[in-house]
């Protein structure tokens, strides 16, 4: 009966497709130039043209003297409203630069997106040879600490899933990038609810097996100490 049919999911072309255009920048590339995003997209360059207009017109994409294209600021005065909606920077903020402090390394908030992981908040290392990423960026799900964290606790989807619920943290060595170790907790809010992960990242040299359990502990009382000011237990 019609009754008991779904209705069909609602979908803009124009609108996926202009979307799929800024997403072009989610790796955190400053700057695109029309064959870049051709090549990212698999859109035709005159399409590319076409939609860059609309977006430049409404401040979610600005073009340089050069053709190279910018994330506009309309997207900035959004991501700033998101992030005061959100209202964590005031307890993951603090948090971040007290790890980073200890540590000596990068610390990270990241929440998930689709199939991927955001960088929610950041602290950058100040140390000369440091892991370097900047706020927004978008990283894979699959790969790294952070990730795994995230997966583990949203889809369930990985293999490692009860060993890591179980021991409450997760290390990954050169998974996303062959350089650098990582470390990441989750983290609870009200009610039990999975707010993100939290984790410090850095060289592998620096990240050795030694430093593992110091890190987890670390991040694991922080992550305590966010979810009670989030109203958990």
């Amino acid at each position: 009966m019609a009754a008991d049919r779904q209705p069909k999911e609602q979908r803009v072309e124009a609108v996926e497709r202009a979307l799929t255009l800024l997403e072009a920048f989610a790796d955190g590339a400053d700057r695109l130039s029309l064959a870049e995003l051709a090549k990212q997209t698999g859109y035709y360059r005159s399409t590319i043209l076409r939609l860059a207009a609309s977006l430049q017109r409404m401040g979610y994409l600005h073009r340089d003297a050069d053709g190279c294209y910018r994330l506009g600021p309309t997207l900035w005065r959004l991501g700033s409203q998101y992030q005061r909606a959100f209202r964590l920077a005031d307890y993951i903020r603090p948090a971040l630069v007290e790890i980073s402090g200890e540590t000596g390394e990068s610390a990270a908030f990241y929440v998930r997106e689709g199939d991927q992981r955001v960088v929610l908040y950041r602290v950058n290392s100040d140390r000369p040879t440091r892991h370097h990423i900047e706020e927004g960026s978008a990283l894979p799900l699959d790969r790294g600490a952070g990730g795994r964290i995230l997966t583990v606790h949203t889809s369930g989807d990985d293999e490692h899933a009860d060993q890591i619920r179980a021991q409450g943290f997760y290390v990954s060595d050169g998974e996303r990038s062959p350089e650098a170790g990582a470390v990441a907790v989750p983290v609870f809010g009200m009610n039990g609810e999975f707010i993100g992960a939290l984790g410090v990242v850095g060289p592998r040299h620096r990240m050795g097996a030694d430093n593992h359990r110091a890190i987890a502990d670390l991040l694991l009382r922080h992550a305590e100490k966010i979810g009670a000011q989030l109203g958990g237990r």
